[in-house]
């Protein structure tokens, strides 16, 4: 076995997707996630967006390839996750997806409680809440695929803040 000095990465900084239409990408996820566009590149028909309520300059990257381009099933990304703050974002989150038409389903992984979705090309994500560190226990080694509870989940965690959201102030 290779053994390398680790890169100390901390989080992902972002995600890029090549998508066949760039404008119904960019409406999907600044309606469903509320981003907002922080550059575009024409010559590379690609949009980069950004959460708005985070500090990062994009989260996002989609890059248009055209609806003639087929996808492969099986090869590339599985999915992306999107943290949340709270459990009661992660409430809104599956009712902002099943009004989408996106949602596609939710379970507890211990340590983590999700819902998924999919974007206008089949992408999947997940929206996810992590319980505060102190409070993994066994979780910590595992990561077991359960039923979620949300109404339970809401009541236990209600306004506990897990992701360190940070609130950007309009500049002057």
């Amino acid at each position: 076995m290779t053994t390398h000095t680790p890169i100390p990465a901390v989080r992902l900084n972002h995600a890029v997707l090549f998508v066949a239409d760039l404008e119904r990408s960019i409406d999907f996820y600044t309606s469903v996630f509320g981003m907002e566009v922080a550059a575009r590149e024409p010559r590379a028909g690609a949009a980069f967006l950004r959460l708005t309520h985070g500090a990062n300059h994009h989260d996002l990257g989609l890059f248009g390839i055209g609806a003639d381009q087929v996808k492969r099933p099986g090869i590339g990304l599985y999915h992306l996750a999107w943290q949340v703050d709270t459990i009661e974002e992660l409430e809104q989150a599956r009712t902002t997806l099943a009004n989408a038409d996106a949602y596609t389903g939710e379970s507890s992984h211990g340590a983590t409680k999700s819902v998924y979705g999919k974007d206008p090309d089949g992408n999947e994500f997940e929206v996810m809440w992590m319980l505060p560190r102190a409070e993994w226990g066994r979780y910590e080694h595992e990561a077991p695929v359960e039923r979620l509870d949300l109404v339970a989940e809401v009541d236990s965690w209600s306004g506990v803040r897990t992701a360190g959201r940070v609130v950007v102030e309009d500049a002057p």
